[in-house]
């Protein structure tokens, strides 16, 4: 007795649907899962045939397997260890998993039929698929735009390339005519001078302030011209990478009295070049030719933006870690808004005014200190100064 007692509780408080049903497929008992399954109380299916629970077609074959039971004896029973479909009180559907064991009882043969529910996971099975079948749109979608953007790509590296074979024939063209025009320029410029120094040799006996005062201007005017030649000349070199530093050893000390000779005589009235050596060392392995050009480009730039009766510092220093060379001055500085752009080319600070220039100077300047692997910086406040410095490494 208190077995079946255990018996009767483990079904009545089962999770899944436990029915039982005769050789005939008449429903003997049901427990309260299969009832809340289906929708019925117990006394609306005990003693029915099991296919009121089931929907067409499974209906029918079963009614089929009974009407072959009837015939033979053998009991046909469908559905055992599968997914079927059941049938609820209010005409829905709903899809379960069905184990079906025989039990020998009393002489007679009963059928257990165990039902899970499938629902849950078959709602999640099509949102699955549904979000599946989602994915592969997008995929396809994002596959079509992917392919769209490739297209685009490669339609614009086309144009890329084209536009950069014309940018090289239009760099070529340009190269050239810089280079010709700087030669070109250069023979009257050169015959300019030659008859401006003639001029003013023989005005010597005239003692004419007025023909010095023009051949003055003559004078300042021709080197003006060879300056900003120069400047296009070494731009074109730069550009077109055929500017390479050549090193070699000198003697830094001697280099630089010998450029300090040669600015003073371009400075102005009363502005002295003083030039400065630290260091015991005075041997250095550099390009002459490019330093000339940084120093000289460095020492002009001081002249031009400082005023008559003004000093105009020139330092060097060899230690055992570098070479340090400055170039300061007292003039009218560099505006903060300016200076982050100092170093571009065609770039002049908005205070130069009418004071001459391409702005090619210091993009040289700095390009030149590169080539050598040096560094160069800068410090200036308005109508207090700059000062320049360059740093190349001891090798």
């Amino acid at each position: 007795m208190e077995n079946a007692a255990l018996l009767i509780a483990i079904i009545e408080n089962a999770i899944d649907g436990i029915i039982t049903i005769d050789e005939r497929g008449k429903i003997e008992s049901i427990n309260p899962a299969a009832c809340k399954l289906f929708n019925y109380v117990p006394e609306e299916v005990v003693g029915k045939n099991v296919s009121v629970l089931m929907p067409p077609p499974d209906k029918e074959q079963h009614d089929e397997y009974l009407k072959r039971y009837q015939q033979t004896g053998h009991a046909h029973i469908i559905g055992i260890g599968r997914e079927v479909k059941g049938l609820k009180k209010d005409g829905s559907i709903f899809p379960f998993r069905l184990g079906i064991s025989q039990v020998q009882y009393s002489g007679r043969k009963i059928y257990t039929g165990f039902i899970h529910d499938l629902s849950r996971e078959k709602d999640a099975e099509n949102q699955l698929k549904e979000y599946a079948a989602h994915l592969e749109e997008l995929v396809v979608e994002r596959t079509q735009s992917l392919n769209v953007t490739v297209d685009t790509l490669l339609a614009t590296k086309e144009e890329l390339s084209f536009s950069l074979e014309k940018e090289k024939e239009l760099g070529l063209l340009k190269s050239r005519f810089v280079s010709i025009a700087s030669h070109e320029f250069r023979t009257p410029l050169t015959s300019i001078q030659l008859s401006v120094s003639l001029i003013e040799k023989y005005a010597e006996t005239f003692n004419s302030p007025n023909i010095v005062k023009h051949v003055g201007k003559i004078k300042s005017a021709v080197g003006n011209l060879t300056s900003i030649l120069n400047d296009f000349l070494s731009l074109e070199k730069l550009e077109s990478g055929k500017q390479e530093a050549i090193y070699q050893d000198f003697d830094l000390v001697k280099f630089s009295e010998s450029i300090t000779e040669e600015m003073q005589i371009l400075a102005k009235q009363n502005q002295n070049i003083i030039y400065q050596h630290t260091g015991t060392k005075s041997t250095i392995q550099l390009d002459q030719n490019l330093l000339r050009n940084c120093i000289v480009n460095l020492v002009n730039n001081a002249i031009k933006y400082s005023g008559e009766d003004s000093f105009i510092g020139f330092t060097t220093e060899i230690n055992d870690r570098e070479c340090i060379i400055t170039i300061s001055d007292n003039g009218i500085g560099i505006p903060e808004a300016d200076q982050k752009n100092l170093f571009e080319a065609f770039f002049r600070a908005h205070n130069t005014g009418t004071i001459p220039g391409t702005g090619l100077g210091l993009n040289i300047v700095a390009r030149y200190t590169h080539l050598m692997n040096g560094s160069i910086a800068f410090k200036s406040e308005v109508n207090q100064g700059t000062s320049f410095i360059i740093k190349f490494p001891m090798s």
